[in-house]
């Protein structure tokens, strides 16, 4: 027995080249992770730091000019935010970014933007491609977020509308959507909506028996409460398909350079004009329709994702 352990103990105490490299590998992919991470909360506590004060005279002196003035400092504190993790994520890796469809957008329109949801690395997907591109991009929150040290109160100031996402909450999460859709009338803004209401995985698909090859079914009442509360200040709506051929990653995954391709397709929609104002909770016909437009809109990005997939696999064969 003692020449098989002499030669494990050989083996652990002098690896072979193969597993030195493996080990580097590794302590380079923990030390960019470490590096990306720091800086992302040390944005963030710089970024928050700032706002805060702002936010309080907003909340302190509400009145027309003085909300535009903050809102507009607050946008662009977000937005320097955005530039700085664009700059780490340029620096721990090499995505391949695959984006077509931002021609013509205006930073000074207003959008309602629709996306599906795989990952939290779509967040920041999103915030890198339309940066500088449309108005900055807020989003509908579940109500736990707010709790989330120093970020939830970097969105409880930049106007983010929080709901609560539970059964019999529907009518109170419409209010918050109509609420902060109002205030989102006094700038240029990107209304963000995640239609599957939750991040997409094969058990939730199968659970929901979804009719769609990689998307879960689209909840219609939040699109429909934004065009309610503000569907004529609406430029357009943001169709956005989101892709990772190489997989879905993990937010640690983008931290630690792991994300090698991107592909984001934006499509820019002509909103219906019969869609603009209705009663999504008492008209069925309005509901109907609207439901409908949803679906088609569902049912293409679901053949668009099968077609870059495909693609991709072709291409990697």
């Amino acid at each position: 027995m003692a020449g098989p352990r002499a030669s494990l103990f050989w083996s652990i105490r002098h690896p072979g080249p193969a597993r030195v490299l493996q080990m580097l590998k590794r302590l380079w992919t923990t030390l960019k992770g470490s590096f990306a991470s720091s800086v992302l909360a040390a944005n963030a506590v710089a970024i928050c730091s700032g706002m805060i004060p702002v936010a309080l005279v907003k909340l302190a002196l509400p009145f027309g000019a003085v909300r535009r003035g903050a809102d507009r400092l607050l946008n662009a504190m977000a937005e320097a935010w955005i530039a700085v993790n664009g700059w780490w994520m340029a620096l721990v890796q090499r995505i391949r970014w695959d984006v077509t469809g931002l021609e013509g957008l205006r930073r000074r329109g207003w959008y309602l933007v629709s996306s599906n949801h795989q990952s939290w690395v779509d967040i920041l997907v999103l915030q890198k491609v339309f940066h500088r591109r449309v108005p900055f991009l807020k989003f509908f929150l579940k109500r736990q977020l707010l709790f989330v040290p120093i970020m939830g109160l970097a969105w409880w100031a930049l106007d983010f509308p929080f709901m609560k996402r539970r059964s019999g909450s529907r009518s109170a999460d419409l209010a918050t959507a109509r609420r902060a859709c109002e205030k989102f009338r006094q700038i240029p803004t990107s209304v963000m909506n995640f239609l599957e209401g939750t991040r997409f995985s094969r058990a939730k698909h199968d659970q929901q028996q979804s009719p769609y090859r990689h998307l879960l079914k689209p909840k219609v009442g939040g699109l429909a409460t934004a065009l309610s509360a503000m569907g004529e200040c609406f430029d357009a709506l943001l169709d956005v398909t989101i892709v990772y051929p190489e997989g879905v990653p993990s937010f640690w995954d983008l931290l630690s350079g792991k994300v090698k391709q991107v592909v984001v397709r934006v499509r820019e929609l002509e909103i219906p004009k019969d869609l603009l104002d209705g009663d999504y909770e008492g008209d069925p016909a309005f509901r109907g329709r609207m439901q409908a437009f949803v679906q088609a809109m569902w049912a293409e990005k679901d053949a668009r994702i099968e077609e870059i997939l495909l693609r991709g696999q072709s291409v990697g064969a």
